[in-house]
C-alpha cells in the first residue's frame, strides 16, 4: 500500500480496464512528445512496456504514440501536476495527475480532499523518496536477486509477489538498471518513477472502520479522470 495505491473491489472489470488504458495512453502520449522511437526515448519505452503488460490493444498503443508525437490530431497538451495532503486519520498521500485543464484538476482535488486535508507543495513529499522502481521476474532458477541488484546497480530490492522481485534505483539510473537486469537473470515487466514513503504509518495502528475510511477516500481520488498515480504513506 505504501508504493502505488492499487484500487480494489472494482465491480465492473471492463470499465476498470478501460480507465486503465486511458491512463496508460496518456503516459504514452506525454512520453512520445520527446520522440516516437522507443529506442531513443527511454520514457516512451517504459510507457510502452507498461501498456503491453496491461494488454493494451496494439491499435490503441500505436495511436497514442502517433498522437503524442504530433503525427495525429494535433499536439497533446497534458501537464504533470502533483498534489499533496492527508487522507482521513492523517495518512499522507501524494497524487500525480496528467491534465489538459489544471483549473479543473485543482477544483476536483479540493473537493476530493474535503474528507482529508489538502496540503501545500512539500507538506508531505519531504517524507517520501523519489525513486525508480523495476518489477521483474527470475528468468531461471539460478537467478539471485541480491547479486542481480548489486551487479545491475540497483540501490535496494525486495521480494515481490509470486516469486517476483522489486528493484529500487536512483531516478537517473532507472533505465540503465532496467536494461542491465536481464544479463543477471531477471526479466523486466515494468519500470517507473515512484514516491516511496520513508516512515509509513502501520495499517495495524488503524481500526477496521478507520482503514475503510482511508480506502474509500483513496478509491474516490483514483477514480478521478485526471489522476494517474496515488502514493500512500501506509504500510503493513
Amino acid at each position: 500500500m505504501g508504493a502505488q495505491w492499487k484500487s480494489k473491489h472494482k465491480a465492473d472489470a471492463a470499465a476498470a480496464k478501460g480507465k486503465l488504458f486511458t491512463k496508460l495512453a496518456k503516459e504514452v502520449m506525454v512520453a512520445a512528445r520527446n520522440g516516437a522511437d522507443p529506442a531513443m526515448n527511454s520514457k516512451l519505452r517504459m510507457a510502452i512496456e507498461a501498456s503491453r503488460k496491461a494488454s493494451m490493444p496494439k491499435e490503441t498503443l500505436e495511436r497514442a504514440i502517433k498522437k503524442g508525437a504530433g503525427l495525429l490530431d494535433g499536439p497533446v497538451n497534458y501537464e504533470h501536476v502533483v498534489y499533496e495532503g492527508f487522507a482521513p486519520h492523517q495518512v499522507p498521500v501524494i497524487v500525480e495527475c496528467l491534465t489538459d485543464n489544471k483549473n479543473r484538476s485543482a477544483q476536483s482535488m479540493r473537493i476530493l480532499f474535503r474528507k482529508g486535508q489538502l496540503g501545500s507543495s512539500g507538506s508531505v513529499s519531504w517524507d517520501f523518496k523519489r525513486l525508480g522502481q523495476i518489477d521483474a521476474s527470475p528468468a531461471n532458477a539460478d537467478a539471485d536477486i541480491e547479486m542481480a541488484a548489486i551487479e545491475a546497480g540497483a540501490q535496494d530490492f525486495e521480494p515481490g509477489e509470486d516469486g517476483d522481485a522489486v528493484f529500487y534505483t536512483e531516478m537517473t539510473d532507472l533505465d540503465l538498471v532496467a536494461k542491465a537486469l536481464p544479463e543477471f537473470g531477471f526479466t523486466v515487466s515494468a519500470a517507473k518513477l515512484i514516491y516511496k514513503p520513508n516512515n509509513p504509518l502501520s495499517m495495524s495502528s488503524l481500526s477496521a472502520e478507520a482503514l475503510a475510511e482511508v480506502e474509500h477516500f483513496l478509491e474516490a481520488i483514483e477514480d478521478d479522470d485526471d489522476v494517474q498515480h496515488v502514493y500512500v504513506g501506509l504500510g503493513e
